[in-house]
């Protein structure tokens, strides 16, 4: 998704973080409504994304199971993790580590339907 006017101006990595990019226009919609109904997680999940990606696993922070363990993006199989944000709100991402970004695949204050 390409930035236009009036759009958020995200900060360049620094040093070691990764680069967080959206994976499909969706995900950059939902990530609006959590930035407005839950700010202060969403930029918690923010930081950890940018910071390490792939963190200690709890109950709110984990890899995703079975066939939503990993995705095909860009002709390539990627590791698939969840963030939980808030009692429903999921934000599910890619580490790459081949580019060093965060492509970030789902974000919403709905529960994902794939994981019922």
């Amino acid at each position: 998704m390409s930035p236009k006017r009036l759009d958020r101006v995200p900060p360049p990595a620094v040093g070691d973080e990764w680069e967080v990019r959206f994976g499909s226009t969706e995900a950059a919609k939902g990530w609006e409504d959590l930035c407005a109904q839950a700010p202060e997680k969403t930029r918690v999940a923010y930081d950890q994304l940018r910071r390490n990606p792939r963190p200690p696993q709890d109950d709110s922070h984990h890899p995703l199971k079975g066939n939503l363990s990993r995705r095909e993006f860009r002709q390539r199989q990627l590791e698939q993790w969840q963030i939980k944000v808030s009692g429903s709100g999921r934000i599910w991402y890619l580490p790459d580590d081949q580019e060093h970004k965060v492509w970030v695949v789902y974000a919403s204050m709905a529960h994902p339907k794939q994981t019922e």
